[in-house]
């Protein structure tokens, strides 16, 4: 039995590796794991704070000297920060991963371990992206995307008081919130590329705040959780 949980940097890394929430997060996935010996886990790592910390140092530098801002570089730089944050885990998880790192979804080889630890792909994809390809490939029916969110609103809560938190949307519902275009450090419940992917494949996505442990747990043992189901 294989799932697919998409750990965002918000999680991993709000600014710098978070030391107070990991410890918790690995000492849980690894009594799930030993609970069953048939489990194995996906983790797919997002960029968090040094992604978005190296972008606007990207695009701050170029407006100052009149350069264009290119969304491929852009894209790289992010990508980079989610490999960094992902070797991080690995390393956390090393005797049960002994693969490497896996940076492009569409090229994973079935593992050995109980953890597969994936990162960034190429511009154009969030890690959003890499967790249902790696979905697809593996025959998992569902992926958990973890972030500082713990539902979906049927707007912005930030800037509308009047948004309402879901507990399940339709993709069609859901593709018209977020639109058909991905952009560097686009802030989405899951991204616009990836909710493509995922509704043509017919895999539900599960959106919860990955800071709430006993939450997550909840989740990949099947049972009622807070958050929204997308699907």
């Amino acid at each position: 039995m294989i799932k697919v949980l998409s750990l965002g940097g918000s999680i991993v890394a709000p600014e710098t590796p978070d030391v107070h929430f990991l410890p918790t997060f690995v000492k849980m996935i690894r009594e799930w794991l030993k609970a069953d010996e048939n489990r194995k886990l996906i983790l797919v790592i997002g960029g968090g704070g040094p992604a978005r910390i190296y972008q606007k140092a990207y695009r701050d530098i170029l407006a100052t000297v009149e350069g264009a801002v290119a969304d491929a570089e852009a894209d790289w730089i992010g990508i980079t920060a989610t490999r960094l944050n992902a070797q991080l885990v690995k390393a956390l998880f090393a005797d049960l991963c002994p693969q490497d790192v896996v940076y492009d979804p569409t090229k994973a080889e079935d593992f050995a371990g109980r953890i597969l630890v994936a990162a960034g792909w190429k511009p154009g994809f969030s890690t959003d992206a890499d967790a249902v390809f790696l979905a697809k490939k593996f025959n998992a029916k569902t992926v958990i995307n973890l972030s500082n969110i713990e539902k979906v609103y049927t707007d912005d809560p930030k800037t509308n008081p009047d948004a309402k938190p879901l507990d399940s949307i339709s993709w069609a519902d859901f593709r018209k919130m977020v639109g058909d275009t991905w952009s560097p450090g686009k802030n989405t419940p899951f991204d616009p590329i990836a909710s493509r992917e995922a509704q043509q494949a017919g895999i539900t996505v599960i959106c919860a705040g990955g800071r709430n442990i006993e939450n997550t747990k909840a989740i990949l043992d099947d049972k009622p959780f807070k958050g929204t189901k997308i699907g």
